[in-house]
């Protein structure tokens, strides 16, 4: 559903008394609220999910291999090879792929929406998955006499190629990008730690970091995929914390497929080593990685986990040492921003360590570019008070069609005319939760807005059915209290004996 943005402008001040200003302030979103009060605010550039496909014309692979980056836009923006359509289709079916991910029309419609709504962006996140799904099966079928080597040196130059382009829509400004679970070198989910692959794309992933933290950043980005860098002006005072959480995946295995715990210890080790670093010097964080902590419940769902009756929920990464540690600094970190669901969410840690009280901390789950779950392309602009960290506002800009042919491209909702609430704070997306909690049946206007906006198009009949599920899950991110809040009654008669 779409909504009509509220016009403020003043346009005689002279003519206007004080009571009417206050009024307008009032009314106004808080992208224009942050400005009429003085203070100081960032708008910043929120992707996931990009998913480029660059086998979309299969025939046209081996020229990418061959040609440097800087020739891709004139080989992809070509005509169509004769048989594009039906190679691709059998790419698709050889690969058991479940959808159609970003191709290059699709990539570039979504860049000149980004520089239309986006015009003024300080600096851009991208939380992980900048590959296309399956894009190691694509490759060997489509170079079936390649080595890995070239298989790795291709991903590299795709890697590139999206965030080249998305750089040179927004020159001079800063990005900052993720790894997710489709950028390995080797397969899906697998990472080895210290791999050369980590070299090989670490430039591009910290080229944005200051000169004077460069070198550390390559070094922590060549061990895990992990990097720290001090957000621009006109923040103040605040760190970005890019993880690489793939280590901490339910799924992950080294590129041998082989179990290694060491890199995601490695990496929290590094994570609390952050904090405490920053909590000493009195900074904000914010932290940034692909898979978000606590529970799937859309796999619980469909995978009939009965959880009244013992059994665990799905969940998106093998502990909860990531939710913990970030929850156990909720007094520095002021937002955590993941992507890996595709859609349009929200969540709340809080830490369930005794003795541990530090305000919670809000996660935003950045909706994708990628149409592979059947929804419409997104992506986010949002208003950041410089000052203190804290997003006050965001806007969802979604894409009309999952082609980017003729595609228009406008705003799906803001997220303060949505909810009237004046920031994106712990206590607003607190009470946000509780709400929804207390309306099982989804007939609030809060909750009927959230499942229309969840998937980006509108599909909020795939949630509703479960919801008291879902909502369980933005809260409650270990097995222990998504059960407590699943099955209050049982556990009251546990408690009681029974």
């Amino acid at each position: 559903m779409k909504r009509t943005p509220m016009i403020g402008l003043l346009r005689n001040s002279a003519r206007l008394c004080v009571a009417a200003l206050v009024l307008a302030v009032a009314a106004a979103p808080a992208f224009a609220r942050s400005q009429a009060a003085g203070l100081p605010s960032a708008r910043v550039l929120m992707v996931s999910d990009i998913h480029f496909e660059p086998f979309w014309d299969p025939g046209k692979v081996p020229q990418l291999v061959a040609a440097p980056v800087s020739r891709w836009s004139a080989i992809l923006a070509a005509p169509a090879t004769a048989d594009r359509a039906a190679r691709f289709a059998a790419l698709q079916h050889a690969c058991d792929a479940r959808g159609i991910d970003a191709d290059y029309a699709l990539y570039m419609s979504s860049l000149r929406a980004m520089r239309a709504d986006g015009a003024g962006a300080r600096f851009i996140t991208l939380s992980g998955d900048l590959l296309s799904h399956d894009f190691t099966c694509k490759y060997a079928h489509t170079m079936p006499h390649a080595t890995p080597a070239a298989r790795q040196a291709f991903a590299v130059k795709t890697i590139d190629f999206v965030l080249n382009e998305l750089r040179g829509t927004f020159p001079g400004v800063p990005l900052f990008p993720a790894l997710g679970n489709n950028d390995s070198g080797c397969n899906d989910y697998r990472f080895d730690a210290g791999e050369p692959y980590l070299s090989a794309i670490g430039g591009e992933f910290v080229a944005n970091v200051p000169a004077r933290e460069r070198q550390q950043a390559l070094r922590d980005f060549a061990a895990g995929g992990y990097y720290s860098v001090p957000l621009p002006a006109p923040m103040r005072r605040t760190r970005l914390l890019v993880l690489n959480d793939n280590f901490m995946s339910s799924n992950y295995s080294t590129c041998g497929g082989k179990h290694d715990a060491a890199p995601a210890a490695a990496q929290i080790a590094w994570l609390r080593q952050e904090l405490e670093r920053a909590t000493r010097r009195h900074q904000n964080v914010w932290i940034m990685a692909h898979i978000p902590p606590g529970i799937d419940p859309f796999s619980t769902i469909i995978h009939f986990r009965n959880i009244c009756a013992g059994n665990p929920p799905v969940m998106f990464l093998s502990s909860d040492a990531l939710p913990e540690t970030i929850a156990e600094f909720g007094n520095v970190v002021r937002l955590g921003i993941f992507g890996h669901t595709h859609m349009d969410e929200l969540r709340l840690l809080r830490s369930t360590q005794p003795g541990v009280h530090e305000k919670p901390v809000v996660l935003k789950v950045v909706p994708s570019i990628s149409p592979v779950d059947g929804n419409n392309p997104a992506f986010m602009v949002a208003r950041v008070h410089a000052a203190t960290a804290t997003l006050m506002d965001y806007r969802v800009i979604a894409a009309s069609n999952k082609t980017g042919i003729d595609t228009k491209w406008s705003e799906e909702y803001d997220f303060d005319r949505a909810y009237h609430e004046a920031a994106f704070s712990p206590t607003t997306v607190k009470q946000l939760i509780a709400g929804f909690r207390a309306d099982p049946g989804d007939k609030t206007q809060d909750s009927q807005i959230y499942l229309r906006d969840y998937f980006v198009g509108d599909r909020s009949e795939e949630i509703k059915a479960f919801w008291p599920e879902y909502s369980c899950a933005l809260a409650n991110y270990t097995p222990a209290t998504f059960k407590a809040c699943m099955c209050p009654a049982a556990q009251t008669r546990a408690a009681q004996g029974h």
